[in-house]
């Protein structure tokens, strides 16, 4: 009984080598356990955890989209959650604990170096991406500066995409996988419908229809690359 104790604990089974299976256990304790590593991981961990670093925590069989859901329930009356981001599951806590936040840290830092037209830009990219730099001053009507090109890329939000198939080859621009943590998206397609942001008003007609167009040739070098 001891020593079933110290294996269920260490996660090891004879000889000291990691467990997976857990087949000494019976299945309710099994399914316990495999819960208590995925969220230990989940917790542990900065970045979201994809499922290929789950796999080998858990038994063959099991189904890591059903640990998940019975983590998800377990914390249903906690201030904090795990969610879906960027290919991968991370603790996050619930938006409704935004302004206690706030209250207590102050406003997000990232959110603080990204004023109203950076976000704008940003959006752009999100919605029309790869797109060059002229390509985002058509779309939205005025000059978008390598200044505000390169205060995203700072912030790790997006980075060169394919070079352009227009004359000069210019680069075009994608966001990132640090874009999908910081705006809780586990992929792009999770982005609001554009059709819906306009109907609300959110965004222009001539944004939502936009495409990407040609750059001028002073694109076709990246001065952050």
């Amino acid at each position: 009984m001891a020593k079933a104790a110290r294996t269920l604990q260490n996660g090891a089974g004879e000889g000291g080598l990691f467990d997976r299976e857990l087949d000494h256990l019976p299945p309710e304790a099994r399914w316990r356990e495999w819960m208590m590593r995925v969220e230990a991981v989940i917790f542990a961990s900065a970045e979201p955890v994809t499922r290929e670093m789950l796999a080998p925590l858990v038994g063959r069989d099991c189904s890591i989209d059903l640990l998940i859901e019975d983590i998800v329930n377990e914390l249903a009356g906690r201030p904090y959650e795990i969610v879906a981001v960027a290919g991968g599951w991370q603790f996050r806590t619930r938006p409704r604990m935004a302004g206690v936040l706030k209250a207590a840290f102050g406003g997000s830092t990232m959110a603080a170096d990204i004023t109203e037209g950076e976000m704008l830009v940003l959006a752009t990219i999100a919605y029309h991406q790869p797109v060059t730099r002229a390509g985002l001053s058509d779309i939205l009507g005025r000059e978008v500066s390598r200044d505000t090109i390169g205060q995203l890329r700072r912030l790790d939000l997006i980075a060169s995409g394919p070079r352009s198939p227009q004359p000069g080859a210019p680069y075009t621009y994608v966001t990132t996988r640090k874009f999908l943590e910081h705006f809780g998206l586990d992929s792009l397609r999770d982005l609001p419908d554009l059709e819906a942001l306009e109907d609300a008003g959110l965004v222009s007609q001539s944004a939502a229809g936009a495409h990407t167009t040609p750059a001028n040739d002073e694109d076709s070098t990246d001065p952050w690359s």
